[in-house]
Formats: structure tokens, sequence, C-alpha cells
């Protein structure tokens, strides 16, 4: 049946334009959060009080014009709060946790910096689409391997030590007294560089496949004075480095792997004989009905985008996207020959899972 043909629930188009026209207007404040973020107009407002556009231009030193523009469209969306009154706009608390604070466990800035690669990656996407071939995460526009690190990092670095490890089996004590880690498929590090912070008397190994991120996380690590306490090294899930781990952690990365049967089967040549897997992965249900929610539908977006096109470009190409589910990640980790597999705890927007030989 046709458009035409078809009976029209007026207020349900209604409904509907209206939430096609918040995702155009979302989409197209994605280069002006950019902007805000490259300019330091966010930190700018941060706990500055109401500004005039006049006042936040003099502080970044830009263009008053193009920064009365671009408080209007943060107003309309809820981004910064407008007195008409004073005709001045400000920066609320909240918002400034999520826009201003780097370190926060709310900041969200990162996330735009991957919405933008992928917007700028679209062309070979489509490509993808139609051959059904991989696109490799090397290929990917730059702007998404920093961005990936500055999204992810504040959730690390707010339940890492705190939660997570703390839910792992005899873990933390391990670490504490000085056991042995690999953090496969490290990307920049920041999972690594924080464990690694938390617990002195171990060692920490990054290992990654792509050579620039590693590139990135030995800088990093030269710049917080670690040094001497991590290494990393390029390398891919299946073919790193060492032996006798007491922990081998995956950082929202195994769902992204051709084989991550395979390199978990590597993992287990690799532990010590009471060793530990984590995986760390996005929070999905098992079923697509249970995550059509607004952090499903960023996962999804982003798997299709980023995960399943990188699986598919390497060998096996599994594809087992970002909401592939505790009981599918399960059954990975039984293939491998894993015996115990449990959630060990969660958060709105991950998975921490155990997994045991």
């Amino acid at each position: 049946m046709t458009t035409a043909q078809a009976t029209i629930d007026e207020a349900k188009l209604e409904q509907f334009v209206g939430s096609v026209i918040g995702d155009l207007g979302a989409t197209l404040n994605t280069a002006l959060i950019r902007i805000g973020d490259e300019l330091g107009l966010y930190k700018a407002m941060a706990g500055a009080g109401p500004l005039t556009p006049a006042e936040l231009a003099d502080r970044t030193d830009t263009a008053e014009r193009y920064i009365r523009e671009w408080l209007a469209a943060q107003a309309a969306g809820g981004y910064v709060a407008y007195d008409a009154e004073s005709g001045k706009y400000e920066l609320p608390p909240e918002q400034a946790m999520a826009l201003a604070d780097e370190d926060g466990p709310a900041f969200m800035l990162g996330g735009f910096q991957i919405a933008s690669a992928v917007l700028a990656d679209q062309p070979q996407l489509a490509e993808a689409f139609r051959t059904g071939e991989g696109f490799g995460w090397h290929e990917h526009d730059h702007r998404l391997f920093e961005g990936v690190e500055r999204f992810f990092r504040p959730g690390y670095r707010a339940n890492l030590v705190e939660a997570w490890i703390p839910a792992l089996d005899g873990v933390e004590e391990k670490l504490v007294d000085g056991g042995k880690v690999a953090d496969v498929g490290c990307g920049h590090g920041a999972s690594t560089m924080i464990m690694a912070e938390a617990y002195p008397n171990s060692t920490f190994l990054g290992f990654d496949y792509h050579d620039a991120s590693i590139e990135a996380a030995r800088r990093s690590a030269q710049e917080r004075a670690l040094a001497g306490r991590v290494q990393f090294e390029v390398a891919g899930a299946k073919d790193y480095s060492g032996s006798g781990y007491d922990l081998v952690a995956f950082f929202d990365c195994l769902h992204d792997m051709g084989d991550p049967v395979g390199a978990l089967r590597h993992v287990r040549e690799t532990l010590a004989d009471d060793g530990t897997v984590m995986l760390v992965e996005p929070y999905a249900g098992d079923r697509v009905e249970e995550n059509l929610n607004p952090v499903g539908r960023v996962y999804y977006c982003a798997s299709t985008a980023l995960c399943t096109p990188g699986s598919l470009d390497q060998e096996v190409g599994l594809a087992l996207g970002a909401q592939a589910g505790e009981a599918r990640l399960a059954e990975v980790a039984k293939e491998a020959g894993f015996t115990r597999f449990r959630r060990a705890t969660e958060t709105p927007i991950n998975l921490v899972l155990e997994a045991r030989p």
C-alpha cells in the first residue's frame, strides 16, 4: 500500500514530524557543540554566571555576532539558559558538568567528536552497505579516536576502581598486592592508566592493533609520569604477548573484534591459573525490543557505523554488534572454553561481565 492509499493519522504524523525536527536540530547542533568545545565556550561560561554575547566573546577572543547566534541556538536546545529581561545567557551547573567538566562523570562532549567522525565517513559507510565489505577502525576519520577516549573515560574514571574491579571475585586483592594486567584493545590507554594509578604495586600492559592509538597512549603515560609503570604495545587480541595475567580486560571492544572467540581463546592461554577476564560491554538486553530506548539508540547507531563494519573488516567477521547482550556474549565465552560467566555489575550504559576458565 502506498502512502497516498494509506489512511493517515494526522496526530501521529504531526508527532513524528516533530520528532524528526528535533533530530534535525540536534544533528545541526553537533557542529555548533564541536565549535563550543574547540573554542572553549562552555568552559568559559562554567561558573561565570549570566553573560551577554559580547562578554562571552571577549572572554574567548571570538566574534560577538557569531557568539550571539551560537548562544541563541544553545538556548533553543536547552544547553544554556536565557534571561529575556537582561538579555544574558548562563550555563547552569548541571549542563556545566556535562559540557565543561572534562574529568567529571557526566562529561559528554567526546560523543560529538564521534558523531563528527561518523558524518565525515558517511560516503565510505554507504559503499560498505552496498558491498557488504567491512570498514576498518583505522580507516575512520581521525576525530573518532580521541572522541572515543573522551566519551568513555569519565565513566571509567567514576566506576572502574570504585565499583567494577571490586565486583570481580578476588581481583582487587591481587591488584593491591601486585598483579599482572593486560588491557586488550586499550585505544588511547585511559582505562589502563586509571588502573595503574590506583594499583601502584601491579604491572599493566595495554595492547591495541592501531599504532596511532598506541603512540597517543605512550605520550599520555609520559605526561602523567606513568611510563615506568605501564607499557603499551601494538598487538592484536589474538597475538598479544605475555602470560600469567591475573586480569585481562576488554573495555567496550570485544564486540568490535572479527573473531571474539579466537581472542578469548588466546586470553585463556595467557591467563594465570586463577586469572579473570573482565568484559566491559555496552548495556543491552538480549532482544531488540529491550533496547529500543535512548541508550540503545545511541549504541545501535554506533554499532551500524563503527562496530559492525569494523568487525566485518577482520578475519571471521562475526559482527556481534554493540547490542549483543549478555546471553550472546556468554555463548562466545563458552565457545572459547570459559566455564564460569556472570554479570558482576552494571551501570545505565555498561554491562560488566566476568569470565573464568
